[in-house]
């Protein structure tokens, strides 16, 4: 597929048939703030855990919670469970090669067409929200 957009002045085409390939400095940075991202989920869910762990403890003591975790016992010894849980992780594993091309495509295209114009804007923005994620939701 091919997009011509054409006008008295000035003419436009672009393939949508062929991502440009990003730099590697593009990929080097979206793959840093990736890493950072999900070390700062990482962080935050073991804090939660810290926080709520007492609170699990006393209800698993009780009655209810004893039978709660029975329950739950019973459904994770299920074999239809480990069977969708088994489908599941080889989608993610087919599914993982198409995500890293999309990925790619995605930055590639951005790195063409939009951060010549919006680049530095957006730099500043996660410059900025870093600034507050590291004092509320810090990486490490």
């Amino acid at each position: 597929y091919i997009l011509t957009i054409a006008d008295n002045t000035d003419e436009f085409s672009m393939c949508l048939c062929e991502a440009p390939a990003p730099s590697q400095e593009l990929v080097d940075k979206y793959d840093a703030l990736r890493i950072t991202f999900y070390k700062r989920l990482l962080n935050a869910l073991g804090k939660v855990q810290e926080a709520v762990g007492p609170a699990v403890q006393r209800v698993s003591e009780s009655e209810q919670g004893a039978s709660i975790l029975s329950v739950v016992d019973r459904v994770q010894d299920k074999p239809e469970l480990a069977a969708v849980l088994k489908v599941a992780s080889g989608l993610g594993e087919e599914a993982a090669p198409l995500v890293e091309k999309a990925r790619a495509s995605v930055l590639g295209a951005y790195e063409q067409y939009l951060r010549p114009y919006v680049g530095r804007y957006l730099n500043d923005g996660i410059d900025r929200a870093k600034y507050y994620l590291d004092k509320f939701l810090p990486a490490e």
